[in-house]
């Protein structure tokens, strides 16, 4: 029996032609690349990823298969960082058919024919990381190959991405007498475990929700990862501004990250490329001590940009880039990078108590 072909078509006219795996179905999206060698259960239902088509640049995918949908007793999934799939496509050198792990349950492919994500693979991934870091991130679709091609590619970050990963009522995690609000923007579930297992109870709400207008009693504020541009979500932005006025312990990451500084008065920008992958390699500017970490994010603070009161905390060592930001004498502090790991290295779990000691 042959293999279908199909497509990818990006912006600037380049077609690459592989074979299909996943579900055989046209989609579009913004073309981005991760550098890890493993962790494709986590990194596809990573929130982060929406609206994104998902080149891997490791040539071996699928090997390890897709374990079973356990639900945990707070009713997380245990082995994925959301309920779905969120990439719009999955671009690889070589698909492995033949799986094995004591965990896997089904095939990456019969997985993302369940969520009606098409597959690439036969495609030299690194030529086409090396084409994106070159002329930067580009829309991009794939296309079977006996039809016709969107003679203009939608551009996911037109969307309210943040929107549609969020919650849409809060939801209580009950554990200890300290309580975090969690504002979700589009979180990875791992950082609720995180609380969790440090017996913080968490308040968790959606990405507009303001907890100081419905009366919330808590310790501390906390800002989730998530997709899309950070600039967009004004709303957040407000609510941010309202727990910093009140000098409540806040602490972000990734999109959270960006969001606490646009409420502070800082500026952001998009990336060429963005980072990710889980070998990014960032240093602590207090203790020049270096860290590697996973990320996965495509928009930075502008440093120049930073107001009064405020220090940069982490440096990118790839490309000098902001990884993190802490005010000189308040308990508000923010990171690029993903603390929480799933997929990746946990070097700097550490920030989850460190940010605990100051509830």
């Amino acid at each position: 029996m042959s293999k279908s072909k199909v497509k990818l078509i990006l912006e600037d006219g380049t077609s690459i032609v592989g074979d299909s795996f996943g579900a055989l179905t046209p989609s579009s999206g913004e073309v981005v690349f991760n550098t890890g060698m493993m962790g494709y259960p986590e990194s596809l239902t990573d929130p982060s990823y929406r609206g994104q088509i998902l080149v891997l640049t490791y040539p071996l995918v699928g090997n390890y298969g897709i374990p079973g949908n356990t639900i945990d007793k707070d009713n997380l999934y245990k082995y994925f960082e959301s309920k779905e799939i969120q990439v719009k496509g999955l671009i690889v050198t070589e698909y492995s058919k033949n799986y094995s792990h004591y965990e896997a349950e089904k095939s990456l492919s019969d997985w993302l024919k369940e969520y009606v994500v098409p597959g690439i693979t036969g495609v030299d991934t690194r030529a086409l990381t090396q084409k994106l870091r070159e002329k930067g991130t580009m829309l991009g679709q794939i296309v079977p190959e006996n039809e016709k091609p969107l003679s203009k590619i939608h551009d996911p970050n037109e969307d309210n991405l943040v929107a549609e990963v969020s919650i849409e009522k809060p939801q209580i995690y009950e554990r200890g007498p300290k309580k975090v609000v969690i504002m979700d923007t589009g979180m990875k579930n791992n950082i609720i475990r995180n609380f969790l297992k440090r017996n913080i109870t968490v308040i968790r709400v959606p990405w507009d929700y303001d907890v100081f207008a419905n009366n919330i009693e808590f310790d501390g504020f906390f800002i989730s990862n998530g997709p899309g541009n950070p600039a967009t979500i004004t709303e957040t932005h407000k609510i941010i501004k309202k727990a910093l006025d009140k000098e409540i312990p806040t602490f972000g990451i990734c999109l959270g990250n960006q969001a606490l500084a646009l409420a502070a008065g800082a500026k952001t920008y998009k990336l060429k490329y963005g980072h990710r992958s889980q070998n990014q390699p960032v240093i602590n500017t207090e203790t020049n001590k270096c860290y590697i970490t996973s990320q996965n994010h495509g928009f930075s603070i502008k440093e120049d940009s930073l107001p009064a009161g405020w220090k940069i905390w982490f440096k990118n060592l790839n490309d000098d880039t902001i990884e993190g930001i802490k005010h000189k004498t308040l308990p508000f502090f923010s990171v690029q990078f993903h603390p929480e790991s799933t997929p990746g290295p946990t070097d700097c779990n550490y920030l989850f108590d460190e940010f605990i000691k100051t509830l």
